[in-house]
């Protein structure tokens, strides 16, 4: 079976940028759509034009940059928020406009205050007007999460209708479990007239920290398009996290899917939004993390000692480190030891391992971590 592309939709630019004291200027956000576009993403979300005059601007000065990409642009199923996001866009090589509604009892009974009849009639008048500036709209059907099938498939079938090219399908609350979002995502697939016409898209929140299994569930059953963020940053506890969802589908060949994104890149835009956003990722954060590579029990830097792949799924270079990291506790073993010291030029003989190891456990109950100033301390010592 040939592979399938499943495109890349980055909204960390947007949706990222939603985590409380993580505003960026136009200058970071080009910055990052830049490297964006280098990395393979198929869509950025350059932002909600009409939410500020600066978001406005951003997303005008990305579209101007952006050489590869689509540029998206975000607004509600309101006439004014389209013909402002048509606007910013209207430099962009690629334009998308991204509108939607809320489509679960919840929104339609307590923030709209609407029929379903009502909301289906919003969505599919939202799509043909965006229809009217640009080619390419993206439709949302806010927490199609907790939304029933059967209804989510009418909305779906309408704006398809209306000229939707894509159906995002947000678990906006992180409810779903992956078997749930996988199974929405076929019942979609076999109940929507015309869905051959749409991609279909997932956009995962990790309420529950289950983002990415519902992204990737998602893609197995059908949907050909993720919408996620670096680092996994985004609203409340975030959203899929890009460089999760891209290592995933190039670790497991069986699920037949791909993308054009350069993993080699995804440690260096790691740092870099963390770096313009001044938010740290946590280290034992998958792939982008300081500790995803890095080994201190013992038992674990013996067999990656001997060969990599024994306790590392992923080579470090796939993903821009430059080696795994052995790290020296009291918890490390003599392999580790002889491994460090070997590396600053040091080698011993059986006897001397012995003799250092010794002195090494008692500082090491002492430090955290032992560098490589300690090892040559210990080296004085023996």
């Amino acid at each position: 079976m040939s592979k399938e592309k499943v495109e890349i939709f980055d909204t960390t630019l947007r949706d990222g940028e939603q985590v409380p004291g993580c505003k960026l200027d136009t200058k970071s956000k080009l910055e990052i759509a830049e490297q964006l576009d280098l990395l393979g993403v198929d869509i950025i979300e350059a932002g909600f034009p009409i939410s500020s005059p600066g978001d406005f601007h951003s997303v005008e000065e990305v579209a101007k940059l952006v050489k590869n990409a689509r540029v998206c642009g975000l607004t509600r199923a309101v006439q004014k928020d389209i013909e402002v996001a048509a606007d910013a866009l209207k430099n962009a090589k690629r334009p998308r406009i991204h509108t939607g509604i809320g489509t679960s009892e919840s929104h339609i009974t307590h923030k709209f205050k609407a029929t379903r009849e009502e909301i289906i009639e919003r969505a599919v008048k939202a799509v043909s007007y965006a229809k009217t500036f640009v080619e390419d709209v993206e439709f949302y059907a806010e927490d199609a999460g907790r939304t029933d099938n059967e209804f989510l498939a009418r909305v779906c079938e309408a704006v398809v209708a209306a000229g939707a090219t894509v159906l995002n399908i947000p678990d906006t609350t992180g409810y779903c479990l992956p078997e749930e979002y996988g199974a929405k995502m076929a019942y979609l697939k076999a109940n929507v007239k015309g869905i051959h016409k749409a991609t279909l898209s997932c956009h995962c929140h990790n309420d529950l920290g289950l983002a990415t299994a519902n992204a990737i569930a998602g893609a197995a059953h059908g949907a050909r398009q993720i919408e996620c963020t670096i680092n996994g940053i985004g609203e409340r506890a975030g959203n899929t996290a890009l460089e999760e969802v891209v290592m995933i589908m190039k670790q497991h060949p069986t699920l037949n899917l791909y993308t054009d994104v350069n993993s080699r890149m995804l440690n260096h835009l790691s740092q870099l939004v963390s770096d313009r956003m001044g938010m740290a990722v946590q280290a034992n954060k998958a792939i982008v993390g300081a500790n995803a590579f890095a080994h201190s029990s013992g038992i674990h830097q013996d067999g990656v000692i001997k060969n990599r792949e024994t306790y590392e799924i992923i080579d470090p270079l796939e993903v821009g480190v430059d080696q795994s990291a052995i790290v020296l506790t009291a918890r490390s073993g003599r392999a580790a030891l002889a491994y460090r010291a070997k590396n600053i030029g040091f080698e011993f003989d059986k006897l001397q391992l012995d003799a250092m190891y010794e002195k090494f456990l008692i500082m090491a109950d002492t430090k955290k971590e032992i560098g490589d100033d300690d090892i040559v301390e210990l080296m004085k010592q023996i």
